[in-house]
């Protein structure tokens, strides 16, 4: 059974050229263009239900990051995968916290595209090195008062310290893998350390305790 793939893009000319690409591939059976989020829901709502949605960020009417959460909000299996030419770190943060899987540039190869969609539909989290710098980045840029404020209340390590305020700043585990060069497994282990040190068992309530110490 083919993967069924969504297009999202304001310019006509790209989303007929990325058509065209994904025509290339046996696996891939492009369901449907849109040119913003909402003609994209208004599709899905008419039963065009892709199994992966290819979407721009910047686009008129309903763009990329409101697109996602709707689209995420309403059929949670469809896997987002943001295909742009924007590495600005708030688009790519925000597009992932909405439930995006996966964020690219739209430099990438043909063949690399359609690897992504084909990673995407099974579940993987898309995010190149390019892209996964950026998010670490992101992260770096809090400041060294909170990481003191966190080693001193908890005991945390280097890389725990690291873990814990990308957790506090709305990164999921998968994220936090992608962008730290860590197996699933690795993240995973260290996130359970840091709760075993905070003293409780999930991530909400992890927050809230760094909160009441970070900003108390």
């Amino acid at each position: 059974m083919k993967i069924k793939v969504m297009i999202v893009d304001d310019q006509v000319i790209l989303s007929e050229g990325i058509r065209s690409v994904l025509a290339t591939s046996d696996e891939l059976d492009v369901i449907g263009v849109a040119h913003d989020g909402q003609e994209a829901l208004d599709m899905m709502a008419e039963g065009h239900v892709p199994d992966v949605v290819l979407l721009d960020i910047r686009m008129p009417g309903m763009n990329g990051v409101v697109a996602t959460g709707e689209i995420k909000k309403r059929y949670p299996d469809v896997k987002v995968l943001v295909l742009t030419t924007f590495d600005d770190s708030d688009y790519i943060l925000s597009a992932l916290n909405n439930g995006a899987c996966g964020y690219l540039l739209k430099d990438i190869g043909a063949t690399a595209l359609i690897e992504a969609i084909r990673n995407a539909y099974e579940g993987d989290t898309i995010l190149p090195a390019k892209i996964a710098r950026k998010i670490t980045d992101a992260a770096k840029m809090v400041t060294s008062d909170r990481e003191i404020k966190l080693r001193r209340a908890f005991g945390f390590s280097d890389r725990e310290v690291e873990i814990a305020l990308m957790i506090y700043e709305g990164f999921n585990n998968r994220q936090i893998a992608s962008a730290l060069n860590l197996s699933d497994g690795t993240s995973r282990n260290y996130i359970s350390a840091i709760y075993l040190k905070l003293g409780c068992d999930g991530r909400a309530d992890a927050i809230a305790k760094m909160k009441a110490t970070l900003e108390g």
